[in-house]
């Protein structure tokens, strides 16, 4: 039941930032309920699914996911993300916990320099120019131009195999990449990360049910808080502005990559 409540509470994050509560279920399952970092990392993708199940179709209802470009972008990440699933099973579970905090601390990193970038108005035509509207942060039917589209499908490589090793979710890496690198408002990144997530976390927890790494007791819990939660995250989303909240979010990225290297090091 703690852990039903706790994914409750990483759902509704997961759901806001489109960074489907990875951050929340590694530190909890590795320090609170003393899991090894792959046992952790399984339970999480699934949880990652059912935040992405529950948070994508209301995003999906609102035209605030970017479907196609989603889409293309989960090709190379799913490549990834059963890559990173395979080279985790061979991996210390010490040098699991320092990637993941590496993640969070470039995470954090980013958000504290670069909350958002600002989208300015650009020409309505073209192959990548799509638009969006967001009621809570006052923008109506604003046209955006996607750019660096070959070079962000690349790092979602990287963000897919990061996914899967540590059960974080991608969402750490590809909401500011899709943000910063290639121009997509925060909003419509955090939707289109809960879209895609949800894949990528299938593809790499698909591996670990292959390789006997998933508790079902502790995945059936985490699945079903982070369903519950990510519904709730989705309705509050649409009566907030993100980008004032994401600056906060750096802070907590911090203290969870200062608690994990504690724990790699032996020291919790």
């Amino acid at each position: 039941m703690v852990l039903l409540l706790i994914a409750i509470g990483a759902g509704i994050i997961g759901a806001l930032f489109g960074l489907g509560g990875g951050i929340v279920f590694i530190p909890v399952l590795t320090i609170l309920f003393q899991q090894d970092a792959t046992t952790a990392a399984a339970a999480s993708l699934v949880g990652i699914v059912a935040t992405s199940t529950g948070s994508a179709t209301g995003y999906v209802k609102k035209g605030l996911s970017n479907i196609r470009l989603g889409m293309l972008m989960e090709i190379t990440t799913t490549i990834g993300a059963i890559t990173g699933a395979i080279i985790a099973g061979y991996l210390e579970n010490w040098i699991l916990l320092i990637i993941f905090s590496m993640v969070m601390l470039y995470s954090g990193f980013k958000m504290a320099i670069s909350p958002e970038k600002n989208i300015t108005e650009c020409d309505a035509k073209g192959d990548l120019v799509f638009r969006y509207s967001d009621a809570a942060s006052g923008v109506e039917d604003q046209p955006y131009a996607v750019k660096n589209c070959k070079s962000g499908m690349v790092l979602c490589t990287i963000a897919g195999a990061v996914s899967s090793m540590t059960g974080v979710g991608g969402g750490s890496i590809k909401v500011p990449l899709m943000n910063i690198h290639m121009n997509i408002p925060v909003k419509v990144a955090s939707a289109t990360s809960s879209y895609m997530i949800g894949i990528t976390a299938f593809s790499g927890a698909i591996i670990y049910f292959i390789q006997g790494a998933i508790s079902y007791q502790i995945a059936t819990a985490v699945a079903i808080g982070a369903y519950i939660g990510a519904v709730i995250g989705t309705r509050i989303s649409a009566k907030v502005n993100a980008k004032a909240i994401k600056r906060y979010m750096s802070v907590v990225f911090f203290f969870i990559a200062a608690t994990m290297l504690l724990k790699a090091g032996g020291y919790m």
